[in-house]
């Protein structure tokens, strides 16, 4: 195996830099790569986190597991681990790249062009070819809560299976988005499963530990690691709607995350801050509240509760 130069033989496990970017101050930024060889064959895993720099519960995700050295413990095959994929929009606070392009549109990516086409070049010519599945770590942006939840191509046998071995709370069927990693990847046939847990700058228990879980799982189920790991209850979602704010005003919910709603129910209010107005969001289909907007204060049109339906 051979990444940005460094030859990394059956049994090494060690660290180097996707590329070096430099900065206008002249200061570089490297991308560290952590990978683990097993002396067996078998699969080689991606397990990515960061790719925009608010979505930290990937992150941690990544660090305890290295942590635990859960990788050093591989049987057979090979785990490449990027934590922070946006190094520079992690340091920034930000979820975008300095220049405002969001990395996740920037695929494939040139050798020339700005630092989130390079980023994207080098991931999509680096990494992608090396590699036979991965996953990869999102949050809910904008305040948004995402439910744990695997996003995959239900029409594409190897994309369902991997799904179903991560186990994750839900299983959601999300088409690709142009121009994004899952589906350059998917170009090369690799799939790339979106494990997408919580909000931006906010750490989630739930969606952290979901998150271990499931990428010990999929080891497991690869036969990569010999572990007991909790057992997978997961739902499946064919399609899923967004119920958007019909004033602007103040927002709330009783509802709890994750759970069941019923058509035609009532399950949340919108209203003035002044008393002279509040309209009931109404669900639309039966199904399950996989996401829920966190700002109190909402415009009109604002998506403010995410329903899955099986």
């Amino acid at each position: 195996m051979k990444i940005n130069g460094t030859i990394i033989n059956p049994g090494e496990n060690t660290k180097v830099n996707l590329n070096v970017y430099y900065l206008p101050t002249g200061a570089k930024m490297e991308i560290p790569v952590y990978i683990f060889r097993s002396r067996k064959k078998g699969p080689s895993v991606l397990f990515m986190a960061g790719m925009h720099g608010d979505e930290i519960n990937g992150i941690e995700i990544l660090r305890n597991l290295l942590k635990e050295k859960y990788f050093e413990k591989i049987e057979r095959g090979n785990v490449i681990a990027i934590p922070i994929v946006n190094v520079i929009a992690f340091l920034n606070r930000s979820r975008e790249l300095l220049d405002g392009r969001d990395l996740n549109r920037c695929f494939p990516g040139t050798r020339s062009g700005s630092l989130g086409s390079r980023i994207a070049y080098d991931l999509t010519k680096k990494i992608l070819p090396i590699i036979d599945f991965g996953v990869d770590f999102h949050t809910g942006g904008d305040e948004i809560n995402n439910y744990p939840q695997a996003r995959c191509v239900f029409d594409d046998a190897e994309s369902m299976e991997l799904a179903k071995s991560f186990g994750a709370p839900f299983i959601l069927n999300s088409p690709y988005r142009d121009k994004s990693l899952r589906k350059e990847a998917a170009k090369q046939g690799k799939q790339i499963l979106v494990f997408e847990a919580g909000e931006s700058f906010r750490f989630s228990t739930v969606g952290i530990t979901e998150g271990i879980n499931g990428c010990l799982r999929l080891m497991k189920n690869l036969k990569m690691l010999d572990i007991n790991t909790p057992k997978p209850q997961s739902i499946t979602l064919h399609g899923s709607r967004w119920i958007r704010a019909r004033v602007s005003g103040l927002f709330r919910t009783t509802k709890k995350f994750g759970q069941y709603v019923e058509k035609d129910q009532i399950i949340g209010t919108v209203s003035s801050p002044y008393a002279e107005l509040e309209k009931p969001l109404i669900a639309p289909d039966n199904g399950f509240l996989i996401g829920i907007n966190n700002k109190p204060v909402v415009n009109e049109g604002d998506a403010l509760m995410h329903i899955g339906t099986e």
